[in-house]
């Protein structure tokens, strides 16, 4: 059987030129500058031109078909569910989904050709990758916080915050909690929750927010004191034994941020597929579900653990929450937002009269008076009187104006000028003034005052 091949045009050019190469005729640069081909290639060619003849030099006939070659029957589904229902998933987490739900297995690459040649993708330049610091070598020697605030479902218009922990050396996050606003109590229902799970860790990496550490920039009102008081949060974690570390900048908290942006990209999509109409199904969805997978998924176990087991005599109830110390007044009374509240007697101690207690308000509203940290009342505060506070602390203020985060807040009050309508306005002058006009008086004033005249025996100038 005759052996057929394919010859071109080109490859009768490269025949000739490099028998004149072979034969000194003409040198290797040459030959390269008439081909357009680097001098390199030009020894390979004459090499495998002498050893194998012209079959050397031609190009090799196209392969034959893959066995492994992806059904056109595959295509289109992966198409149809691409459009379908997949429509917002980036490649990796619908090549997840495919191998999941509908046993259709592909590699990253040939998933990712696909959807370009079926104009279903458009490609983007890489970002740049910053180098990320190094990962703790032991599970619960630090713990990093942040909250995102996102429109987690599309069809409810508010956007609510999702607040959560991540452990810095197996990047688990075993809890998180979505909250209509980023509050004290919110942000210590969540670390709650977190010790709860895993146990006492040793430090959590913050930013500085105001719950989390008090910060000052100088100004009008600065308090001269170099220490501040510490944050409710603050003094939280550190009947603990929790070192509170505060970041000064997002960068520095990089592994919640990533965190954060898979959430919104994976978190939202997974809520549609499940058919989440609230955030009371979607706080249930996130810790059953979802956190569960994520884990199962992206998670480093390491062998090694610091976290600590919670202390069986520790109240956590008396420690997240807001601690304030009060003096008990003579009749055993002390008061607290606007309230008076009076202390039964007890057997602890005959009267509390000009002693220094610590009040504990809970998130449900509950009051603990502790005296030398044992319970010496209980009391329920009415949930308008936090309210009223603060609404009156905001109707003080006339004015704000906020320069920068680095400058001074200046308070500037508000100047009385009364309108000129007002009485103080008002001149007195003579009727008979060139500057006011006369007024037009009634018959019954006019007529009193003639009389008033002959009287007098002068006349009387009218004053407005």
């Amino acid at each position: 059987m005759e052996k057929k091949v394919l010859v071109t045009m080109k490859d009768i050019q490269r025949c000739k030129v490099l028998t004149d190469v072979i034969e000194k005729k003409i040198k290797g640069n040459l030959a390269a500058k008439i081909l357009g081909i680097s001098y390199v290639h030009v020894s390979r060619l004459k090499k495998k031109f002498i050893t194998y003849g012209f079959e050397g030099i031609l190009r090799k006939p196209p392969p034959s078909p893959p066995n492994k070659k992806i059904s056109q029957s595959t295509i289109n589904n992966i198409l149809k569910l691409r459009k379908s229902l997949y429509y917002d998933f980036n490649i990796t987490h619908f090549k997840e989904k495919l191998q999941e739900n509908h046993n259709i297995k592909l590699s990253y690459e040939s998933l990712r050709q696909i959807l370009i040649s079926n104009g279903l993708h458009q490609p983007t330049a890489k970002k740049k990758v910053h180098r990320m610091r190094r990962r703790m070598p032991k599970a619960g020697m630090l713990v990093q916080m942040d909250s995102s605030f996102h429109n987690w479902l599309p069809h409810i218009k508010d956007k609510w915050w999702l607040i959560a922990m991540i452990d810095d050396a197996t990047n688990e996050v075993p809890f998180a909690y979505f909250f209509p606003k980023d509050t004290l109590f919110a942000n210590m229902f969540v670390i709650r929750k977190f010790i709860e799970l895993k146990g006492i860790f040793m430090s959590l990496y913050v930013d500085k927010a105001s719950h989390f550490i008090t910060t000052r920039h100088g100004g009008l009102h600065y308090s001269v004191n170099i220490e501040q008081n510490d944050s409710q949060i603050q003094r939280a974690l550190k009947e603990l034994d929790i070192t509170l570390i505060p970041a000064n900048s997002p960068q520095a908290k990089g592994r919640i941020e990533v965190t954060f942006r898979l959430f919104q990209d994976r978190l939202i999509k997974e809520m549609r597929l499940a058919a989440i109409k609230d955030y009371d199904h979607a706080n249930i969805f996130l810790n059953n579900v979802f956190l569960p997978s994520y884990n199962a998924k992206f998670s480093h176990p390491t062998s090694e653990s610091v976290y600590a087991p919670l202390p069986n005599d520790t109240n956590l109830d008396l420690i997240f929450c807001i601690k304030q110390n009060r003096t008990v007044n003579n009749d055993n009374t002390f008061k607290f937002y606007n309230h008076t509240f009076q202390i039964p007697p007890s057997n602890f101690k005959t009267s509390f009269a000009r002693s220094i207690i610590t009040v504990c308000l809970l998130p449900d509203n509950r009051i603990f008076a502790l005296y030398n940290n044992k319970v010496i009342f209980q009391s329920f505060l009415p949930s308008d009187s936090i309210t009223k506070r603060i609404d009156n602390l905001l109707n003080q203020r006339d004015y704000m104006t906020e320069v920068s985060s680095s400058k001074p807040v200046l308070h500037i009050k508000k100047v009385y000028r009364p309108s000129k309508s007002h009485p103080w306005k008002k001149s007195f002058k003579l009727i008979n003034s060139n500057v006011n006009k006369k007024k037009e008086l009634s018959k019954i004033e006019k007529e009193a005052i003639k009389e008033i005249e002959k009287l007098f025996g002068g006349i009387i100038h009218y004053v407005e």
